[in-house]
């Protein structure tokens, strides 16, 4: 294979969730089928519209030193727990160039995140508000811009191949891990560190969203709220936290002994240009992103047995998703395991591709699909396999995986991944 269409595999992975603090407690709740969905606590929440959400198990402070979290927003601080895990999962003890297994110039980082640092934003705007310019924290800016995740991670690990964050709504996470393929498939990097982050549990955004009626409004039940497929689903439900990977040239991890999770095959992006919220109904732009994945690499359906939807619980959104694959898949879908993690997860936002990208390269490598919780009256229009109830076992021999990802403003991301 020629060095600019090199193979790439996952080799480390790390998460920070609603489920779990890291990506082995993670995956324990997703077997579990446990809803990381809670009531928000504290006065500024009371009067919402919306009064629940999927927090973080474990809180930032209970894990890094207090004067680094201080500088970080919180999106920074969870991209930085996940990526520590990614990379000492990864078999690296230390920065790049510390260990002589790793060059600094052929080290990336892609981390992402479809909001930013808009707690940091929100919050210092109060303080400017309430006690003055003078105590506006001199770190604000650095917090707030939407690449501090990355470029933290990126000092992190001491990465100079490259710190970038594409933005494209909850698609964001999804097209990091992409660009980081192909910053390897084309030679740029030999590893790249890659994910998606988000903190954008504040009233807010919850107001917002609440308000484009986009969210479920489930306060009474807050563990069934999200309820992907379910004819009863009212929206999604807010999660945060990060999920990311260490990807990695096959040959450099073969040269270092490293352990393999799964090849990265590749990803096929389109856009809907349909309108900047709601989904093309029919599915159009989502079919030519999984289209585009089919045509750029080897991946066959046939192949294709497991698939971690977007699956939002909106009406149109769960439909329009199934539509797509069904056209493009044909009868092949009929053997893809689906499972909508964000029925336990929540909506991690730019955050969900990240975490989503964990889920289903542990499901290849320990050939389970989790389930999807809260589907107690299946929609008539969801033409294909949903996981429910128990987590599937996933056949035996070379297969593959699909993560799909979409955003405001069309986007759609859909990686694919197979067992080595």
């Amino acid at each position: 294979m020629s060095p600019t269409n090199r193979t790439v595999v996952v080799t480390g992975i790390g998460a920070t969730t609603p489920l779990g603090g890291d990506s082995a407690s993670t995956w324990e709740g997703l077997l579990a089928g446990r809803s990381g969905v809670r009531p928000l606590e504290g006065e500024r929440f009371a009067e919402l519209p919306v009064q629940i959400a999927a927090r973080v198990a474990v809180e930032p402070l209970e894990v890094l030193p207090r004067p680094l979290a201080r500088k970080l927003d919180r999106s920074a601080q969870f991209a930085v727990i996940a990526a520590r895990e990614a990379w000492a999962d990864a078999g690296f003890s230390g920065p790049a160039g510390e260990e002589g297994q790793l060059r600094p110039e052929r080290l990336g980082s892609v981390i992402a995140s479809g909001i930013g640092g808009v707690t940091t934003l929100l919050d210092q705007y109060d303080v400017l508000k309430e006690k003055g310019a003078r105590r506006v924290s001199p770190h604000t800016v650095p917090m707030l811009m939407p690449n501090s995740p990355s470029a933290n991670v990126g000092l992190e690990v001491n990465a100079q191949a490259g710190v970038h964050t594409p933005v494209s709504a909850c698609a964001s996470g999804a097209e990091a891990i992409g660009y980081a393929i192909e910053m390897i498939r084309t030679g740029r990097a030999d590893v790249v560190v890659a994910g998606g982050t988000e903190a954008a549990i504040h009233p807010l955004p919850i107001a917002a969203f609440a308000n484009m009626m986009a969210m479920s409004k489930s306060n009474d039940e807050p563990e069934k709220a999200s309820r992907p497929y379910d004819k009863g689903r009212d929206g999604f439900v807010l999660g945060e936290g990060a999920g990311v990977v260490v990807l990695e040239s096959a040959e450099h991890a073969a040269a270092r002994g490293a352990r393999v999770y799964c090849e990265a095959l590749g990803q096929g992006l389109s856009a809907d240009s349909h309108h900047i919220a709601q989904p093309e109904p029919t599915g159009r732009g989502i079919a030519a992103a999984l289209q585009n994945l089919l045509d750029d690499t080897d991946l066959k359906p046939a192949e294709v047995v497991h698939l971690n939807a977007h699956a939002t619980s909106t009406p149109q959104g769960d439909v329009a998703e199934v539509k797509a694959l069904r056209k493009v898949l044909g009868d092949d879908l009929d053997h893809v395991a689906i499972s909508a993690t964000k029925s336990m997860t929540g909506h991690l936002l730019g955050g969900a591709g990240g975490i989503e990208t964990v889920a289903t390269v542990l499901a290849l490598y320990h050939r389970t699909a989790p389930p999807t919780i809260n589907v107690d009256d299946l929609d008539e229009e969801i033409d294909a396999d949903v996981v429910r109830g128990e987590p599937r076992t996933l056949p035996e021999g070379t297969i593959a995986a699909i993560n799909n990802s979409f955003g405001f403003g069309g986007h759609n991301v859909v990686l694919a991944f197979r067992t080595v």
